[in-house]
């Protein structure tokens, strides 16, 4: 269960806050402005002079670059707004992917990534976080 504590004046649009421990793996976080994906988490008991301890293992969902984090399990941290979905290629130009949302219509101009096979009237799946979109599978 995440608990998600009061908005701080500090939160960045499109995140809330929740304390180190609540967290799970395939879960997100926020750290300096970007989304993480937690790969892995490990938590130490409290010592004599100290509280517990949680090391956690990041990857950037937009570029693949890992971090690791490191707080106590009471620590509040930022936790991404991440929306999903699915759209229908219109067509590609250049870099970008220009696609149909399936469900509100919207037009998405989105970054192509150099691995995927994409075609105009494919279908793709999409995510949005802090403001920054991905195309997370091509079908």
């Amino acid at each position: 269960m995440l608990i998600s504590l009061p908005f701080d004046k500090g939160d960045m649009p499109g995140t809330t806050r929740a304390e180190i421990r609540t967290l799970k793996v395939g879960r997100y976080v926020s750290i300096e402005e970007n989304a993480y994906k937690i790969l892995s988490m490990s938590k130490s008991k409290p010592g004599k002079h100290g509280s517990a301890k949680a090391r956690i293992e990041l990857e950037d969902i937009f570029t693949g670059q890992k971090r690791s984090h490191v707080g106590t399990v009471t620590d509040a941290i930022k936790i991404p707004l991440i929306e999903k979905g699915s759209a229908i290629i219109t067509h590609i130009q250049g870099n970008e992917v220009h696609a149909m949302d399936s469900k509100t219509y919207q037009n998405l101009i989105l970054p192509v990534e150099a691995s995927m096979n994409l075609q105009s009237g494919g279908e793709i799946q999409w995510m949005e976080a802090m403001g920054r979109y991905k195309i997370s599978r091509d079908h």
